[in-house]
């Protein structure tokens, strides 16, 4: 890198995370503070736009030069495939593996979903007169997660997919290699949420096993699986498309499995039974780490 590459690059991660974490944080104390929880939404979708316009900065003003991310539509078709329904995939090999672990847990009462609609009604009643069970919450929203919600997810997502994977990602593996560069964009992605963690229990609670520090330390690991399979869906279609619907399909499919556990046992939410959690994103972190060292073995061979 140049002296003004490497001071483009520093831009990038000073207003990735500064702009992004303003956000957070004054999203955070709104709603902290007043209840707000439409501006904190809304404040979290504008941040899932600022490695973007951190990238554009750090290119196009910077060293005027065109950002080098893969707009066009291309790839094929199994990648698309594989960004589309990989992250149902992995949600499900989730599940089954922390109820393997943790039969205990599972529930078939709809006792979640009771808490979720305040507790005024039963399950039986739910069901008589909603119509609503777990087995009907489970089809609705797993059907809504794999259909319609990756192409909507995936025009927020995208402004996140441009900044790590489009500009951060192969500056990484190019100074770092490729292993410790995806390690490298695991943890700085991880970290990058923080502000949310800490302030709103984004993602694990407040109240779990080990707060805060161990979901801090299992999201970056999370960080990493996810972001080496995003960057191999980039790398294979040169498409930032692809990686943007399979982050949009990750963020609309992964909870679906909490509507089997106890409201009560959201104490263990850093352990599963969604793929973030410490158990259950073993299969994710598998595959990662699988595709990672094949990568590295075909280089040496070449």
């Amino acid at each position: 890198m140049s002296t003004k590459e490497k001071q483009s690059f520093a831009l990038y991660f000073l207003l990735a995370f500064g702009l992004a974490w303003l956000c957070q944080v004054y999203g955070s104390l709104l709603l902290l503070r007043d209840g707000n929880a439409a501006v904190y939404r809304a404040l979290l979708s504008v941040s899932m736009f600022c490695p973007l316009v951190a990238v554009l900065a750090a290119k196009r003003i910077v060293l005027h030069q065109p950002t080098g991310i893969g707009w066009k539509v291309r790839g094929k078709r199994r990648y698309w495939l594989a960004a589309w329904f990989g992250p149902a995939v992995f949600t499900v090999l989730a599940a089954l593996l922390y109820f393997a672990v943790f039969s205990s847990r599972l529930d078939l009462s709809g006792s979640w979903l009771v808490t979720a609609y305040g507790g005024e009604m039963d399950a039986e009643t739910l069901r008589s007169q909603l119509g609503v069970s777990s087995f009907s919450y489970m089809l609705e929203t797993g059907l809504f997660a794999i259909t319609l919600a990756p192409p909507i997810n995936m025009l927020f997502a995208v402004g996140e997919e441009a900044g790590w994977r489009g500009y951060m990602m192969p500056q990484l593996k190019e100074r770092f290699g490729l292993l410790n560069g995806r390690l490298l964009g695991g943890v700085i992605w991880g970290v990058w949420h923080w502000p949310i963690m800490l302030l709103t229990g984004y993602e694990y609670g407040t109240n779990y096993l080990g707060a805060p520090a161990l979901g801090l330390v299992v999201w970056c690991v999370v960080c990493f699986a996810l972001n080496t399979l995003l960057d191999w869906l980039y790398e294979k279609t040169g498409c930032i498309w692809v990686s943007a619907i399979a982050h949009g399909a990750f963020n609309a499919v992964a909870a679906l499995f909490t509507v089997l556990t106890y409201p009560a046992d959201a104490y263990y939410n850093v352990l599963g039974p969604t793929p973030i959690g410490l158990i259950g994103m073993l299969p994710m972190l598998a595959a990662a780490v699988w595709l990672t060292l094949q990568q590295v073995k075909q280089e040496e061979m070449n």
